[in-house]
């Protein structure tokens, strides 16, 4: 009986600690998207109030990565908050979610190669970047990425159906990956679109990056092909944080044992962060959105006006 009553102890303590932690990742997550949206907010008013930005391909990309990012995170955040208090949906329901995430996902390094071929093309090729990146262009490149990222969920989808009964289709299941992954050729073609789409945006970051450095290190004096050069690293940085989620699932089953919450820890720090600083990273640095959102930061608003005193 005492240890009958010592095991229903310990189990409601544990269930009251991870109830706790789930509030607090829950809470955490709504905080950091509130921000997140904050700083969205102010974006897109510069954006839309200001006609020469919005005739800008740089801008227009950078607006189309933000946008792409929020239907991302407020997908990720449903489907996590289903996830933890194990709510279930039907079976379609569930695939259309997932397959708007995973696009959403995969349209993020996407972005991020097209944004680094446009800095190569204003830094490598000044003159001719009036004619090659235009508004049209623009617009046609971010219709291309969603043609990219929805090839390989219709195929998923045809293998789906392959695999499974049509009774499939009716029942309920907790929304993830791995309820709707029934077959092997599933895996094979998720695998094979994410090696081939990270490794070819991996490749043209490295290429435009290494081409923006060397003419940045020929033109020492010239700021704006440093600065262009930090961008493109930039890109690669936050390439290399999402290209980290794909071994969530390798350190999921060997170390979940161990560290209960390694999910959730692989959800904040490979598919949210990389988009939560993505307003700051490029829109502080940007001369249209930066002055904006640094009224928000003290710190780095007095420095800036000590270095016009300084300047002047």
């Amino acid at each position: 009986m005492n240890s009958t009553k010592l095991n229903t102890t310990m189990m409601a303590q544990v269930n009251k600690m991870t109830e706790i932690i789930r509030m607090t990742m829950s809470v955490l997550m709504f905080l950091l998207f509130g921000i997140f949206i904050y700083f969205m907010v102010i974006i897109l008013k510069v954006f839309f109030m200001t006609s020469h930005v919005r005739e800008t391909p740089r801008h227009i990309l950078f607006i189309h990565m933000l946008l792409n990012d929020v239907v991302y995170l407020l997908i990720s955040f449903i489907l996590f908050l289903c996830a933890i208090y194990f709510i279930s949906m039907p079976v379609p329901f569930c695939h259309i979610i997932i397959s708007f995430s995973t696009c959403s996902f995969r349209i993020t390094p996407y972005n991020l190669a097209v944004m680094s071929l446009e800095r190569y093309v204003a830094i490598c090729h000044p003159l001719r970047h009036a004619e090659l990146w235009t508004v049209r262009r623009a617009t046609l490149a971010i219709a291309n990425m969603w043609t990219l990222g929805m090839i390989p969920q219709l195929l998923d989808f045809i293998a789906l159906c392959s695999s499974v009964n049509k009774s499939f289709f009716n029942v309920n299941v907790i929304c993830d990956k791995r309820s709707l992954t029934v077959g092997a050729s599933q895996m094979v073609l998720q695998t094979i679109s994410s090696v081939f789409s990270f490794s070819m945006v991996g490749l043209v970051i490295a290429f435009t990056y290494v081409k923006v450095l060397l003419v940045a290190r020929r033109m020492d004096s010239d700021k704006f092909a440093s600065k262009a050069g930090k961008t493109v690293l930039l890109h690669a940085f936050q390439l290399l944080l999402s290209m980290l989620s794909f071994t969530s699932t390798l350190t999921e089953k060997e170390f979940t044992s161990r560290f209960v919450y390694l999910p959730l820890t692989n959800f904040f720090l490979f598919m949210c962060f990389p988009r939560f600083i993505s307003p700051l990273i490029y829109g502080i640095r940007d001369e249209v959105f930066g002055k904006p959102m640094r009224r928000f930061f003290p710190a780095v608003r007095n420095r800036g006006i000590t270095r016009i005193h300084r300047a002047t």
